[in-house]
């Protein structure tokens, strides 16, 4: 049964424009078809086509439930964009597909890219929740520069991951269950030593991603999937 996004109103939704289209003109569906429509915050439905139009179809459903959140954790990854942009889209769908709950993108020093488009990174993201049977989709937080995001952002646990040598825990040392964390990933060249001094100052505490240099995008999977495995 394919499965689309929509906004969920008693017992109807209607799907956006994007997956009407999909649903209509590339799967075909029609007019009594069954499909499953999730809203992304937790409700799934099961319903019937009852107006197969390509720019919003509407459906009727017949059975709703609200999942229950599975993670004992709230992960928010703030991670710098990668020059080449497939490569950050590639961490949102991953991420997504392993578990994170916020991601936030970072306007650093050494940043070679500072524009993301907000709606192809949604699309990727709502691919992921489809293609891995969620019901939940990720906060998705556009470009913000380093310095106003940390000043800012709040979690129980502020963590930054960084190559510069330095005493550092592994990142395993500070995953807690029930707890918010927030993890923060340079760019290509690194941050730099002043957002360095600037994290360390505002209480976050550096961690090791284990002994090899990673790039931005494994690097920011690797916290996705430390978290996943400790808490599984």
């Amino acid at each position: 049964m394919n499965t689309f996004f929509g906004i969920i109103q008693n017992n109807a939704a209607i799907l956006n424009e994007d997956e009407s289209l999909h649903c209509v003109k590339v799967l075909r569906h029609k007019v009594g078809d069954t499909i499953q429509v999730i809203d992304g915050a937790g409700i799934r439905a099961i319903g019937t086509i009852v107006a197969a139009h390509a720019k919003q179809c509407a459906v009727s459903l017949s059975n709703k439930e609200v999942v229950a959140k599975t993670r004992n954790y709230y992960l928010h990854v703030a991670i710098a964009p990668t020059k080449n942009i497939e490569r950050i889209e590639w961490f949102v769908e991953k991420a997504v597909e392993i578990g994170v709950d916020e991601i936030t993108f970072l306007r650093c020093n050494n940043s070679e890219r500072t524009v993301v488009k907000d709606d192809r990174t949604r699309k990727v993201a709502e691919s992921a929740v489809k293609q891995s049977k969620q019901a939940y989709l990720p906060k998705l937080n556009s470009v913000i520069d380093f310095n106003t995001f940390i000043k800012s952002a709040s979690a129980d646990v502020k963590l930054i991951a960084y190559c510069e040598e330095h005493t550092k825990q592994h990142l395993k040392q500070h995953i807690l269950k029930n707890k918010t964390t927030l993890v923060l990933i340079g760019p290509e060249g690194d941050f730099s030593k002043d957002e360095i001094t600037l994290a360390t100052s505002l209480n976050y505490l550096p961690v090791a991603l284990g002994d090899s240099r990673l790039r931005t995008e494994t690097a920011g999977l690797y916290v996705c999937n430390a978290f996943s495995v400790v808490n599984a």
